[in-house]
């Protein structure tokens, strides 16, 4: 049986350890965090908070695992910049230091996997959108090389690394993850799939409950939100048009076992509420499935 979790992306405005225990009382059992300026900083983690949160996320029941989205940490005026993908080497070098950065404190807190993603390339490439071109050479091989040194690292470090397709950047679709283990070779054995639900209704991949199916062995980790209209923007359950019953219906009979993290970043003005309300909503939705 999966965990059911919820990113601290949509806590923004909570101190790290008042929203664990926020989480902990709705009955999360565990709990993603995104390691940002205001949250645990990446580049600079207090000691005595990293030993707190391992502390309480063990007294709590809460399993943990890191997420890499945090939108200005390496830039104040650029979005997700510097990626894996960026034509100067320093600049790909930062973003590679940060990952081997969140791998180190995945390790310290005792989660048990990173979750990343490629990035936007800058020449607007998108290697796995239907009806686009090939995406050249050179932009995979950026994407390759940084990932097997990042690979390199979460292994020496006894931390799984996770790759989420997301809509709008170089790899949007699960078909785009997949080309991308077959040109890793080896190595993406320990390279797994986070399979954004929501992600799938923006990119056509449908219906979700059979991509699921399809994907289940490499699969390691869940987020779960909704989308309305196919816009990319996470929105609360029944909100949008996922099939939410069929969806967790899903990654029961496959049988997956790791975290199914609710992910609503856009509604940390009103954190503790969605919270409290995904959870009812979830458990609404697992009576139906029975």
């Amino acid at each position: 049986m999966y965990r059911l979790a919820y990113n601290t992306n949509g806590l923004a405005h909570h101190r790290l350890l008042d929203a664990l225990r926020l989480l902990a009382d709705l009955g999360y059992e565990g709990v993603a965090i995104t390691p940002d300026v205001g949250q645990l900083d990446p580049l600079a983690p207090d000691p005595r908070l990293v030993d707190d949160v391992r502390h309480w996320s063990d007294e709590l029941g809460l399993e943990l695992a890191i997420e890499t989205g945090a939108r200005f940490v390496l830039d104040a005026r650029r979005k997700h910049w510097p990626s894996l993908l960026e034509p100067e080497a320093a600049d790909r070098a930062r973003r590679v230091d940060h990952l081997k950065r969140s791998i180190d404190l995945a390790s310290e807190l005792g989660a048990r996997l990173v979750s990343i993603w490629a990035g936007v390339a800058p020449e607007g490439e998108v290697g796995d959108r239907r009806g686009a071109p090939p995406a050249s050479e050179h932009t995979w091989r950026r994407l390759t090389d940084g990932l097997r040194e990042v690979l390199d690292h979460g292994r020496a470090r006894g931390v799984q690394l996770a790759f989420e397709p997301e809509p709008g950047m170089f790899i949007e679709r699960p078909a785009g993850y997949l080309e991308l283990c077959e040109r890793l070779g080896d190595e993406a054995r320990d390279l797994g799939l986070t399979l954004d639900v929501g992600h799938l209704l923006v990119t056509g991949d449908l219906p979700v409950e059979a991509q699921i199916r399809a994907l289940a062995p490499r699969l390691v980790h869940v987020h779960l939100d909704d989308i309305a209209g196919g816009v990319h923007e996470h929105v609360l359950f029944g909100n949008g048009v996922l099939d939410l019953p069929a969806t967790l219906r899903a990654l029961l009979e496959v049988g997956y076992d790791g975290m199914a993290a609710v992910e609503l970043s856009r509604d940390s003005h009103r954190g503790a509420w969605a919270a409290q309300e995904a959870m009812v909503r979830l458990r609404a939705a697992f009576q139906a499935t029975t």
